[in-house]
């Protein structure tokens, strides 16, 4: 299909290239598959611009981690996904883990597919107050990394620009790193609450769904930003042109004919509609877990 997929991950618009063993110029695709947790974490690194222009995604590095079992109500399995998450970004981080580290939750904690970084943000371990009154003596026998965390909402119910909060607090507290967390789209149904997408990119709040803010990244605030998301919504008008474009295929019409009519489809109302799965609560609220741990085991309290 060439019609355009919408997507956060970086991972399926490389999928989404006719041929999966087609060279993308400037593009570069690793897979690695952890088989006694069937977990698989796939690295996509854009290079140049060319890489860029072809995923029109910005330059930079992103990991996927894709851990079916997650929707299991499975805690033992939680410990071996938030493992591989750390291990992940802490490649990204590198020494900023022994930097003052500010977690950002983005999301609406009152929308419950968007509530991932509030709920993240409310499982972190911060340390900046402790530190601050009980001194760098204290944070070195304890092992303690300098974290402080905020979920700063969204536009409609601050009137704010995120980047315009964030900006604030840098300029307040200087943190070395930000790590961001917000929910994502996805065009798979099966990625969904399953996934994790981490990047050195940063992110722009609410691409997901089409509405786009100011984006959060190195250039824009002036500091290293790592964004961390999970998709939780997937584009109603991609599950349904998924769906009738197989059906169309096995039943003979040919390419130009379904090309044409899946853009007819898009072109519908239907085209601001998202879903997310009926047990959405129970899922933001175990991966928002695991995603918290990792965090927590990297910068709060780093090995």
């Amino acid at each position: 299909m060439d019609y355009r997929i919408r997507t956060d991950l970086a991972l399926e618009a490389r999928e989404s290239f006719p041929e999966d063993d087609v060279e993308i110029k400037g593009v570069i695709l690793t897979e690695e598959f952890d088989e006694e947790n069937k977990i698989r974490v796939s690295t996509v690194v854009i290079k140049d611009e060319r890489g860029a222009k072809a995923m029109q995604k910005p330059i930079g590095t992103y990991i996927t981690i894709e851990a079916p079992e997650l929707t299991e109500a499975d805690e033992d399995y939680n410990q071996p996904v938030s493992d591989i998450i750390a291990e992940n970004l802490l490649k990204l981080a590198g020494d900023y883990t022994k930097d003052e580290v500010l977690i950002v939750g983005l999301g609406n904690r009152e929308v419950t597919p968007d509530a991932l970084g509030p709920y993240v943000v409310d499982n972190m371990f911060v340390t900046r107050h402790l530190i601050k009154e009980y001194g760098n003596e204290f944070k070195a026998r304890n092992r303690l990394g300098n974290v402080s965390a905020i979920s700063p909402g969204v536009m409609g119910q601050t009137g704010m620009e995120t980047s315009e909060i964030i900006k604030g607090i840098i300029d307040e507290t200087h943190p070395k790193l930000i790590v961001v967390v917000d929910a994502l789209a996805s065009r798979s149904i099966n990625r969904l609450n399953t996934t994790v997408q981490l990047t050195d990119t940063g992110i722009s709040p609410g691409s997901g769904i089409g509405n786009n803010r100011k984006a959060l990244n190195e250039e824009t605030l002036g500091i290293k930003v790592i964004a961390l998301g999970v998709p939780t919504v997937v584009d109603a008008v991609t599950i349904v042109a998924d769906t009738l474009s197989q059906y169309m295929e096995k039943t003979g019409f040919e390419e130009n004919e379904i090309n044409q009519f899946v853009y007819e489809i898009r072109n519908q109302a239907m085209n601001n509609m998202f879903v997310t799965p009926k047990n959405i609560d129970e899922a933001v609220k175990r991966i928002s877990y695991t995603v918290s741990e990792a965090l927590n085991s990297c910068f709060a309290q780093p090995v």
